[in-house]
């Protein structure tokens, strides 16, 4: 009896391993056979880590080595404050002659972490193609709370609008491109951000605008009920929303949406928990109401920082190949 039992019991674990085994290759194989859609993900983080723990998914090499046809030119300063000195890193083709367009990166981590050098792979990339590309650090929380990171970014914005000529890109044809906290960043410089209380800008480089920009899993609106409470909005603004509501929306890019604004691209996975998709649902329905172009790809059953994953990221990459070739070539 008690081995009739176990029997049971070892047929009845088995059949679910085989039952978890199949659920956890079902999106590469449902993948692989619709080629010409969305990569499926796994609908939640845990087994999502499972899938990349059996090698069932690939993770990217963060830091993939730099080819001996590109140039890479680092530690470009745009900014020094309070001895801090702010850099860029360029990369683009050695063989190239003429000016092209320039793609910004905007590193993530909640604005208190992350290093410019997180997007090495996108950088390369795009050098590839054929694209100057850049990587930009900010001051994160540790150093300055906000509005400094994103005075960094719309100062590094201006920056590149003033040194074309020096590296060999084109100041009428940037696009930024940033994920999570970096998106939002991105957004801002897109937006033609100000802080409360800022003078109109009298700059002869009013004449430059962002040309295009990226959004990859970005939060949009820091005055829906999410983020209110969030301890990464709160920690971020250093002040609740019932202290400084209109602080919430001065850091909210959507606030910032008009009809002048660039095209926007905007990736986000379904089951991201960090950023909830419903972000970027704002913010496709903003820039359509006031016929603004904007492409929206949600990726379903992927995370946040869904990119990382091999997959995932080459099928962003295609999607901005795309974006980029239609708005600022």
């Amino acid at each position: 009896m008690i081995i009739r039992i176990l029997k049971k019991i070892a047929l009845g674990l088995l059949a679910i391993l085989v039952l978890c085994g199949l659920l956890l290759v079902t999106p590469r194989l449902w993948s692989a056979a619709n080629t010409d859609k969305a990569p499926v993900g796994y609908g939640s983080l845990v087994p999502t880590y499972v899938a990349i723990k059996l090698g069932i998914e690939t993770m990217i090499n963060r830091r993939p080595p730099v080819t001996s046809d590109i140039q890479e030119i680092k530690n470009v300063e745009y900014k020094n404050i309070n001895g801090k000195s702010l850099q860029f890193d360029i990369y683009k083709q050695k063989s190239r002659k003429s000016t092209a367009p320039l793609i910004v990166f905007i590193h993530g981590g909640g604005w208190k972490s992350g290093d410019r050098a997180d997007y090495l792979v996108y950088l390369l990339a795009f050098a590839k193609k054929g694209y100057v590309t850049a990587t930009v650090s900010y001051r994160l929380l540790n150093l300055a709370p906000y509005p400094a990171c994103a005075e960094d970014i719309t100062d590094a914005v201006a920056w590149l609008f003033q040194h074309g000529d020096q590296y060999g890109y084109d100041p009428d044809r940037i696009a930024l491109v940033g994920g999570s906290a970096g998106a939002h960043l991105a957004m801002l410089a897109a937006y033609d951000w100000k802080k409360s209380g800022s003078l109109p800008d009298t700059s002869t480089d009013l004449k430059h605008k962002v040309k295009a920009v990226v959004d990859i899993y970005g939060p949009t609106d820091f005055t829906t009920e999410f983020s209110r409470t969030n301890p990464t909005v709160t920690g971020f603004l250093k002040k609740s929303y019932a202290e400084a509501p209109q602080l919430y929306v001065e850091a909210s890019p959507i606030h910032y949406v008009s009809r002048n604004n660039p095209p926007t691209m905007i990736l986000h996975g379904t089951s991201d928990q960090i950023v909830p998709i419903s972000q970027s649902d704002l913010l496709k329905s903003k820039l359509d109401s006031l016929g603004v172009p904007a492409v929206y790809y949600k990726v379903p059953g992927w995370p946040h920082t869904m990119d990382a994953i091999e997959r995932v990221n080459k099928y962003s990459e295609a999607k901005m190949t795309d974006f980029f070739d239609r708005f600022l070539k």
